[in-house]
């Protein structure tokens, strides 16, 4: 039982990383888009650049979205209204009118004007030439109407012969003036008005009925290709009957490869895909960031970026795919390259771009858009805390996708008359965007525990509470340590190594000397030596127990781990000479290993750096008349020691670096001592 669970947390970070790629994989493919990948691209008005294809099976020709739309709109208008009409109205209305004609006329006035009932009646028949409406109705004049009363059709008319409720009026006022008698207008419209009820009403559902069976019976194909039937040649324009036939066999492509027989292979074949290209990251960063591929945490971090980048451009293009540019992508190189480095980040956004290359548009197009644009973001932003390199560098990534985006459009048009130029408004927004990257930044060193440029600019400020504090307690070392970073930082600067980094490791690297500040030389104002009333190996365990406390502090102060890798490594595993020659001087059996730092050793050039110029500084105090002689083979002393002593194994510098490191160290040391050039006598 014990060895499994031993065998278990040897390798919990491995399985960690076993299912991180497997749920990072599914998490992509579930985002993709699930219809099939037609294998060509192609655009209306432009050349067919893929070779000349055949009908490859039977399938119809779908009809366009627009000429389904326009035989729809043509069926809604020619589809019937249906409207029941209920029939004794009309008789009610004409016994209601005699009976209202003779309690508003006078005998005398009717028989003066014998004729003037008549008019009213003709003018209710015309009315009710087919009814009135209950409501006004929003139909053209010209739509076909079909009355019905008791479900059995009655008349077929337009709806433009309709009365409407309001319109009796116009009718008995025209009936009056034929005849002669419109000085009787205001009473009949009285008399109409009490009287005139409607007839007809709507029935929505034999309407809405008929209108559904007329599209029902509109086809969404119009003919047929047959296999082996030429579709398109090289180098023709698509344009006309030939894109509907490209898109239908797109259509039918897709439906068939993503059938309920094989929908699941196809799927599996996706996912063979997409974990290829994450397979190949988690190779690179074993076999060139191996401290990155064992902290599970920054593994993470990287799929997760790669992840968001993804869930983006997929909602992008679910939406509208015209906007796929807007995403800004070069992000994730920013990102990446402000938390680890250049190569990296170049490396997962290729990954990222070949993976969204399964689901853009013109997909061709989109990743040499993408990776140029990657590798610029890469070429041009420096120094990412400094705000000005950002916007300089987002004006750039934003020139460089215009002028390639300008280059493919005249490639595939042959010409820039059709150009949008709202298309270059879609970069701008994605430079504007890609600017987010700074908040971004703090957002993951908070939630992530990494540290970036901008974070390393704020802990190299002398003004931070640690910094005062170790200034205050132990003034020699906070002097000795800016020193140290004045030389590492040009000594980085010299070989292309984390400036910033090392600077802010160097300022921090002795911080655990404040617990015994006066145990060490540098703090010793009054020529008083604490360590003359201890033992070798008390004072060998004061000495190396700085490191230790010194990691402590970092600690409890929340400082980065890359700031705290300074601390364990700046005396790697050397030893402490002076007190292990006394204690040799007492006893010839003392053992080295006591005298010893406990390590680990620099694993990177930063670390080694400091390491060097460290031991530098401190010696440099002992020089009696410094001459540039004594200065170059005091820098080649303390250098070529501790490579002997093998201190610089584990960091990935050269020699060459080195060499260069130690002309920076014997300049600076030569300007510090204000050295004169010696002539000759």
């Amino acid at each position: 039982m014990n060895d499994l669970i031993n065998k278990w947390y040897r390798n919990h970070a491995l399985l960690y990383k076993v299912l991180l790629f497997l749920s990072t994989t599914f998490l992509i493919v579930y985002l993709f888009p699930k219809s099939g990948k037609f294998r060509y691209d192609f655009d209306k008005g432009k050349p067919w650049q893929s070779e000349t294809i055949y009908a490859p099976f039977d399938f119809a020709i779908k009809k366009s979205f627009e000429e389904i739309k326009q035989e729809q709109t043509e069926a809604s208008e020619k589809s019937a209204v249906y409207i029941d009409i209920d029939i004794p109205v009309k008789s009610i209305v004409l016994n209601d009118y005699a009976e209202k004609f003779k309690t508003s006329f006078t005998d005398s006035t009717i028989r003066v004007n014998p004729g003037l009932f008549r008019v009213g009646e003709s003018a209710i028949n015309d009315i009710y030439a087919f009814g009135v409406l209950d409501e006004d109705y929003d139909y053209t004049a010209d739509k076909n109407v079909i009355l019905f009363s008791d479900n059995t059709q009655y008349a077929e008319t337009q709806f433009s012969k309709l009365t409407k409720l309001d319109g009796f009026r116009s009718i008995i006022e025209g009936k009056l003036a034929d005849n002669g008698f419109s000085n009787f207008d205001a009473t009949f419209v009285s008399i109409f008005f009490n009287i005139i009820k409607p007839n007809l009403k709507l029935n929505s559902s034999f309407t809405q009925n008929a209108l559904d069976e007329k599209l029902e019976g509109i086809s969404s194909v119009r003919g047929s290709i047959e296999k082996g039937t030429l579709i398109i040649s090289k180098g023709e324009i698509v344009e006309g009957n030939k894109y509907d036939v490209l898109n239908s066999l797109e259509a039918e492509y897709e439906s068939q490869v993503w059938n309920e027989s094989n929908y699941n292979l196809v799927l599996f074949a996706y996912a063979l895909l997409v974990a290829l290209a994450l397979l190949m990251l988690l190779l690179f960063l074993r076999k060139y960031r191996m401290d990155v591929f064992l902290d599970n945490t920054k593994v993470t971090f990287i799929f997760f970026n790669i992840l968001v980048m993804i869930l983006l451009t997929t909602l992008v293009i679910n939406y509208n795919s015209q906007y796929v540019y807007v995403v800004p992508l070069c992000i994730l190189p920013l990102v990446l390259k402000a938390f680890f480095d250049a190569r990296l980040g170049l490396f997962a956004h290729v990954l990222t771009v070949l993976l969204l290359g399964f689901i853009v548009p013109n997909n061709y197009e989109y990743m040499f858009l993408q990776i140029i644009a990657g590798i610029v973001t890469i070429l041009t932003v420096s120094e990412l805390y400094k705000r000005a390199n950002l916007f300089i560098s987002v004006g750039q990534i934003t020139l460089i996708y215009i002028i390639a985006y300008f280059a493919f459009f005249v490639i595939q048009e042959g010409n820039i008359s059709t150009l949008d130029p709202s298309t270059f408004g879609l970069f701008v927004l994605c430079g504007l965007a890609t600017l987010f990257v700074q908040p971004l930044i703090y957002i993951y060193e908070k939630l992530f525990g990494l540290v970036s440029d901008v974070s390393l600019l704020e802990l190299s400020d002398t003004n931070t509470k640690l910094l005062k504090e170790l200034s205050n307690k132990a003034p020699g070392t906070f002097h000795h340590s800016l020193n140290v970073a004045n030389l590492a930082e040009a000594s980085a600067n010299e070989i292309g190594a984390n400036a910033m980094l090392i600077r802010v490791g160097a300022l921090y690297h002795d911080i655990g000397k404040m617990k015994n500040p006066t145990y060490f030389t540098e703090n010793q104002a009054t020529g008083i030596n604490p360590h003359d009333e201890l033992s070798s190996r008390e004072s060998t365990h004061i000495i190396i127990d700085h490191v230790l406390d010194g990691i402590e502090i970092a600690k409890k102060n929340n400082l980065p781990d890359r700031v705290i890798d300074f601390i364990r490594t700046h005396h790697g595993t050397s030893m402490v000479y002076y007190f292990y020659r006394k204690e040799k001087e007492l006893d010839e059996n003392t053992n080295e290993a006591d005298f010893r730092y406990p390590g680990p050793q620099p694993f990177s050039k930063e670390t080694a750096i400091l390491m060097m110029c460290d031991s530098v500084e401190a010696a440099s105090k002992s020089l009696k008349e410094p001459t540039s002689t004594k200065i170059d083979k005091f820098v080649e002393s303390i250098i070529n020691k501790q490579m002997e002593d093998g201190q610089f194994l584990n960091a990935n510098i050269t020699f060459k670096e080195i060499q260069s490191i130690k002309k920076v160290l014997k300049t600076k040391l030569a300007n510090i001592f204000h050295l004169r050039i010696e002539y000759p006598e």
